[in-house]
């Protein structure tokens, strides 16, 4: 099997699809695939390795709502009663329903948003980057980019009423908070001490280590030439929050040591019970209804193009992940976990086969042709191991 997935991954390569890529499959307890092929960064970076560290951005977004639910579970925080009680800085929250001409439009939402609304993006928040008529709003205001980690970043209004639809946002930051203000810690020290330390994850967090940064993987975006080339980029290494929608470095390797607690009946490959057997039931299964998860048409193309994962599939949200509803042939089975990184980093966890896989690039914009291409042949190789 490994020589079939380093010939899928090195041909992207050398083919000049990605500078580097590195990805690693598993099972419960046992490592399937680990390799890395290219360079971290153009045009004459270090070799990649397995151990090579990325930005993993909106897979972040799977770590924090394991905190929110080890929250849950310590009957610090509840999953149907409005966040505000946790969070006051929400209090008094607007919907905002775009423009009446030059005037925006707000009033008051119909009911006060959840913490399991905010961990199945129902809540009400929205990201300018699929939002044009928000991001207007966010420049009239002086409102930054949530990637700048200033807390005026969570000021933006509702753009919905809590639990009426699905739309991707600020959500996940603002169940961050809700963890930090529960446990009176800051989000990376929560992470520490009850995710990454029981589970033995070394090479991940908000802030980058002297050893994290010699493996760090370079950002990269497309010219006028259509070729790929060096990007500045770093999330702010002294935020004013942590930014538990997309904050986070780490590799391979860490990831697929906390995606293996889902696969596991919330125990990691070390035996570590993280999260109790039925919290992870909770988390794997529909918890959005009859509401679906729609596709996301970009309003900065600069960082993502028009996104929508298996087109005409079904969608839903758990408590954390993105749901497929069908089998999809050659690849996962139907209610497989999964979600991305806005720099190209895509991982799926598959219960029912007992696999779980995670495939990272450096590269914007988001939901690059190329490499979900890559991510569809790696994940063929690995389902098609003997």
């Amino acid at each position: 099997m490994s020589d079939k997935i380093d010939a899928v991954l090195k041909s992207a390569v050398d083919e000049g699809q990605v500078p580097g890529v590195t990805a690693m499959a598993a099972g419960p307890t046992e490592t399937l695939y680990k390799g890395a092929h290219g360079i971290r960064a153009l045009p004459n970076g270090a070799a990649m390795t397995p151990d090579s560290v990325f930005w993993i951005a909106s897979m972040t977004k799977a770590i924090t709502s394991t905190a929110a639910m080890i929250q849950v579970e310590r009957g610090k925080l509840q999953l149907d009663t409005p966040i505000e009680d946790v969070v006051p800085e929400l209090k008094g929250r607007q919907v905002f329903e775009g423009y009446d001409g030059n005037m925006a439009k707000l009033r008051p939402p119909k009911s006060k948003p959840t913490l399991r609304q905010l961990l199945t993006h129902t809540a009400g928040f929205s990201y300018d980057i699929w939002n044009a008529d928000l991001g207007r709003y966010m420049e009239e205001n002086e409102i930054p980019g949530v990637i700048s980690c200033e807390n005026k970043a969570l000021s933006t209004p509702l753009t919905f009423d809590p639990g009426t639809r699905w739309d991707y946002g600020i959500n996940i930051d603002w169940a961050g908070k809700a963890v930090e203000a529960s446990s009176g810690q800051t989000l990376g020290q929560f992470f520490a001490e009850n995710i990454f330390g029981p589970l033995g994850m070394t090479s991940i967090g908000f802030k980058l280590t002297e050893d994290m940064r010699s493996r760090l993987v370079g950002m990269h975006t497309y010219g006028e030439d259509g070729k790929l080339g060096p990007m500045e980029f770093e999330i702010p290494q002294q935020p004013e929050f942590e930014m538990g929608g997309g904050g986070m470095y780490g590799t391979v390797a860490d990831y697929t040591k906390f995606m293996q607690v889902f696969l596991n009946a919330g125990k990691g490959a070390n035996g570590h019970q993280l999260l109790k057997p039925e919290t992870v039931a909770e988390m794997s299964r529909n918890n959005i209804g009859d509401v679906d998860v729609v596709a996301l048409k970009t309003a900065i193309p600069p960082y993502s193009n028009d996104a929508e994962f298996f087109p005409g599939m079904q969608k839903k949200w758990g408590l954390g992940f993105m749901i497929n509803t069908a089998d999809v042939p050659g690849r996962r089975k139907a209610n497989s976990l999964n979600w991305a990184g806005l720099g190209n980093t895509y991982f799926w966890i598959d219960p029912t086969s007992k696999i779980c896989g995670v495939i990272m690039t450096q590269l914007v914009p988001f939901a690059d042709p190329t490499v979900l291409g890559l991510l569809d042949r790696f994940e063929e190789a690995v389902y098609a191991r003997a």
